[in-house]
């Protein structure tokens, strides 16, 4: 870089960086501070994990002890994939009373009714689970299977596997959704389903507008005792009273 553009770029950071202190100190003398006018995942009183094979051996004695009030476990992708770990978080998780559901990652090269009754065949039918969810995102890094679908293509798919799930559990399905999926199928769609909604940097209306979410995993790099790495972290949108009134909902 030459000595000019340098002497400028040096005069730019030092002009900053005043900036920034009047500012500090105008807000510590009470000058004017800007308010986060979104709710924190701290503010909610529901919170949940959703966790796969890549967490590993789970202490659920433990994620139970730790505040946890619900699970989402992967069971299965496509119509050939089932999580190694499935069984032993599904019965871990019953094992010390954490409501639990089982979601499927949609494939977007396998037919619905192919991935509807894989998912049956891998997934007990428990009434006291939590409804299964469809897992729904663009999955840019697949080897197998890049591409997306026509968007009434996917909405057809989504319908047959969440038909399917309803019938045989008897539950609503709850579907699960990121921000370039949402706004590339789901918009306007499937306003009769609960909504699980990823946001990990914005509150979920920055992304999603006005669409009633009923689930927010706001991080991937949640850290929970008796999961050794990371986890995804979500909350329930509602109060302990709501989530009540939603778990009595599904045996009405």
């Amino acid at each position: 870089m030459p000595r000019s553009t340098l002497t400028v770029a040096g005069r730019f950071v030092s002009s900053f960086a005043a900036l920034s202190l009047m500012a500090l100190v105008a807000g510590c003398a009470g000058g004017p501070t800007v308010t986060d006018p979104f709710p924190h995942p701290s503010d909610y009183e529901i919170h949940g994990i959703d966790v796969s094979k890549y967490q590993g051996n789970i202490d659920w004695n433990a994620v139970h002890d730790s505040g946890v009030r619900f699970a989402w476990i992967k069971a299965t992708e496509g119509g050939d994939y089932a999580d190694e770990k499935f069984q032993a978080n599904w019965e871990g998780a019953r094992s010390v009373g954490i409501p639990r559901g089982a979601y499927h990652f949609a494939y977007w090269c396998r037919s619905g009714e192919e991935q509807a009754a894989w998912f049956l065949r891998n997934v007990p039918n428990d009434p006291d689970a939590l409804p299964p969810v469809l897992d729904v995102e663009w999955n840019a890094q697949s080897k197998t299977c890049p591409q997306h679908p026509p968007r009434e293509v996917a909405i057809a798919t989504m319908k047959t596997i969440l038909n399917a799930m309803e019938r045989a559990y008897g539950k609503r399905p709850v579907i699960y959704t990121s921000v370039d999926f949402h706004r590339d199928v789901m918009a306007g769609e499937f306003s009769d389903y609960p909504i699980w909604v990823r946001s990990v940097k914005y509150y979920p209306s920055v992304k999603y507008g006005d669409r009633k979410w009923h689930f927010w995993q706001h991080t991937a790099e949640g850290k929970i005792a008796g999961i050794s790495g990371y986890v995804d972290r979500n909350c329930f949108n509602g109060t302990a009273r709501e989530w009540q009134a939603w778990l009595s909902s599904l045996h009405g």
